[in-house]
């Protein structure tokens, strides 16, 4: 059950999408006039944990599928088989064959620079074992191993459910942030994403929304707004 307030969240929401197409907001009592970016802005929650030890707490990581793309603009790069290159090829997804592979070289600098050109990764089965043999450990290192494409999947379902897929990981810090959304996206799929992401969180968490101690939503160039006390 989320514990966030529905009318704080649905405020926080619009003031987020007014802020980015150029309306006046009211914040703290002053009103702020929004900018309209030339790109399109993210939308955010930043979490702060509490009664939490980074330390001697467990480390928690998990992944949840949202109902709607946050981040339709990620960049993925098919490594394919012949079938696979060609289904991407039709789709308009960049690709590589093995053979591509095989010139970078397990060149280090190579291996990062196509690590940095894409957001993320699909692989074929046959493909997904060498992978460390051919590109080294570049990928896994940047945070960024294949996910799998089998035979019988749809290209561009998958792509989809990578897009949906956010993933909450402890590290040393008591912050964690991830996208729910852009500006571009209707407000209650927007609202929707939030719940569902923060509720997800409180799942991972030991003691659950006791563990949360604040929860921020914001989009990239607009302001911070609280919507969990």
């Amino acid at each position: 059950m989320s514990k966030l307030n529905s009318a704080l969240l649905d405020k926080a929401v619009n003031d987020i999408l007014a802020y980015a197409s150029g309306d006046t907001i009211t914040r703290g009592g002053e009103e702020v006039e929004g900018k309209k970016r030339n790109f399109t802005e993210t939308v955010e929650i930043q979490i702060t944990l509490k009664n939490y030890d980074p330390v001697r707490d467990k480390r928690f990581s998990g992944t949840f599928k949202l109902p709607s793309i946050p981040r339709p603009g990620l960049k993925c790069c098919m490594l394919g088989n012949a079938a696979h290159c060609e289904q991407a090829d039709r789709i308009g997804i960049d690709h590589m064959s093995v053979e591509d592979l095989k010139k970078l070289n397990k060149n280090k600098k190579l291996v990062k620079k196509l690590a940095k050109r894409y957001n993320f990764f699909l692989a074929s089965d046959n493909m997904i074992k060498q992978i460390p043999r051919l590109l080294g450990p570049g990928l896994t290192k940047a945070g960024k191993f294949p996910t799998l494409l089998s035979s019988s999947d749809d290209m561009q379902e998958k792509i989809n459910e990578v897009k949906s897929t956010i993933k909450f990981q402890m590290k040393k810090v008591m912050c964690l942030n991830v996208a729910v959304g852009n500006v571009t996206m209707d407000k209650q799929q927007i609202v929707v994403n939030t719940q569902l992401a923060a509720n997800f969180l409180a799942s991972l968490l030991k003691k659950q929304w006791q563990n949360i101690g604040q929860i921020y939503i914001k989009s990239t160039m607009g302001p911070a707004i609280q919507i969990y006390f």
